[in-house]
């Protein structure tokens, strides 16, 4: 393919009719070359910018600082293998499974990121949120709008399922988002429950076991046990505190 061919593709691909209409022109100046790849990388940054906004990641620590050794129990591989996305090119789903304060979160939202830099749309939701979101609307327009709304990202993150139990409604939301995207699109959730213990999530909720078929159907189970860190940071906190207070007290006696 030559490179006149190229760049009229480029210009077609970002419908710039006007460069078009004119192209002869265009084709033979020393220019064009320059101004595909403006709007190319003007048009990146705006979509990556939208993205962004519309994740709903809030702040977060970088993988690299994570302490992998604080874990009593994580396959630091598999979660390193998971920022390729191969699984986002599948289909498949993931589950981070563990107790609190262990790191799934920022596990999760470190994958959501390399996502969003790879040119996915992404939303980070938790599950209290999203199913109460749901639950609360009254009209079926409505509830169908917003059953839409979760289903249409590329990749969905549903934090702390488990934290909080549900009514047999909520059950069924999140059983009909899930198989909405099954087999699809890419669905990431952080439990601090076994599967086994979803039944106390969704107490005489009939479509549990349903729901965990489909969910760990062509997924990714990742099991993170510890301690958590955040108690760790806290009591390290407390300790560092109480040795100033300390050493003040000797420096004024």
């Amino acid at each position: 393919m030559s490179k006149p061919e190229t760049l009229r593709q480029r210009a077609e691909a970002l419908h710039l009719h006007g460069v078009l209409a004119n192209w002869e022109e265009a084709a033979a100046s020393d220019w064009i070359a320059n101004l595909l790849q403006w709007e190319e990388d003007g048009r990146a940054r705006r979509s990556l910018e939208r993205r962004l906004k519309n994740a709903h990641l809030g702040r977060f620590n970088p993988l690299c600082d994570f302490d992998w050794t604080w874990p009593t129990r994580c396959d630091r591989a598999a979660v390193e293998a998971l920022m390729s996305l191969e699984f986002l090119r599948e289909a498949a789903n993931v589950v981070l499974v563990g107790p609190n304060g262990v790191g799934k979160t920022m596990v999760a939202q470190n994958i959501a990121h390399q996502a969003l830099i790879e040119g996915y749309t992404v939303l980070f939701t938790s599950a209290g949120q999203m199913l109460g979101d749901m639950a609360a609307l009254d009209s079926d327009s409505a509830l169908r709008s917003r059953l839409r709304y979760y289903a249409a990202p590329d990749f969905l993150c549903v934090d702390e399922v488990g934290y909080l139990s549900y009514s047999n409604r909520h059950a069924d939301l999140l059983f009909e988002l899930i198989s909405r995207r099954y087999e699809s699109k890419s669905t990431l959730i952080t439990t601090n429950k076994a599967f086994t213990e979803w039944n106390e999530v969704f107490p005489n909720a009939g479509c549990v076991v349903s729901l965990v078929d489909r969910l760990v159907h062509h997924a990714e189970v990742i099991a993170i046990e510890g301690e958590s860190y955040r108690l760790k940071q806290a009591n390290e906190r407390a300790a560092l505190q109480a040795k100033k207070r300390k050493s003040k007290e000797r420096n004024k006696g």
